[in-house]
């Protein structure tokens, strides 16, 4: 049997890329002998500093846009003030109850389609409830104090291993930054020749 290849992936849940990729990117664990090597992050974490995201909010909403049409996808943003560490905290939990797919989707669903602040707790169960999850649970795992720390070791990891921003892949030594390279995702792993029969 393949030895699967292990696709590491760098994310924030604050990102709208990350939104668009959380629609995106799951044939690559579909379709593929991979393994999901998760790496979240929180706060401002492989993100564009506060001053720079300001200048950048109407073009990164215009652009965002564009894709969600092509994608057939709702676009509703959150508050401005929206904070992804419990989120990203949370889906550590969630990885453990086999149920990170549903995390992301939902958790991404909960932000960028209804528009809520994922650090708020309602949105929080509101997820939970929607993948079957203990809400209790996953408001315990995005306070965790281990859990946090955790974000912060995957941003200085990520640091350390040349991620500049998310969502990034990474495969060997190549890494594939945007939510437009999925398809060099595929491509790569179809060299690998990690194609399910």
């Amino acid at each position: 049997m393949r030895t699967p290849v292990d696709v590491h992936v760098y994310f924030n849940f604050r990102s709208p890329y990350c939104y668009i990729v959380s629609k995106t990117m799951w044939p690559i664990f579909d379709d593929f002998h991979t393994n999901l090597i998760w790496h979240p992050v929180g706060g401002w974490s492989l993100r564009s500093p506060p001053d720079r995201a300001k200048k950048k909010l109407p073009i990164a909403r215009q652009d965002m846009a564009r894709f969600a049409r092509r994608l057939g996808i709702p676009v509703n943003p959150p508050p401005m003030d929206t904070e992804p560490t419990p989120a990203g905290a949370a889906s550590l939990y969630a990885e453990q109850q086999g149920k990170l797919r549903e995390f992301i989707i939902e958790t991404m669903r909960e932000e960028w389609e209804f528009g809520q602040n994922i650090a708020e707790d309602q949105a929080l169960i509101n997820v939970a409830e929607r993948v079957g999850l203990d809400p209790n649970a996953v408001l315990d795992a995005s306070r965790s104090e281990a859990n946090r720390n955790a974000l912060e070791a995957n941003a200085m990891a990520a640091d350390e291993e040349g991620i500049i921003g998310v969502p990034s892949f990474k495969i060997d030594d190549e890494i594939f930054w945007g939510q437009d390279r999925v398809e060099f995702v595929v491509e790569k792993l179809i060299e690998l020749r990690a194609r399910r029969l």
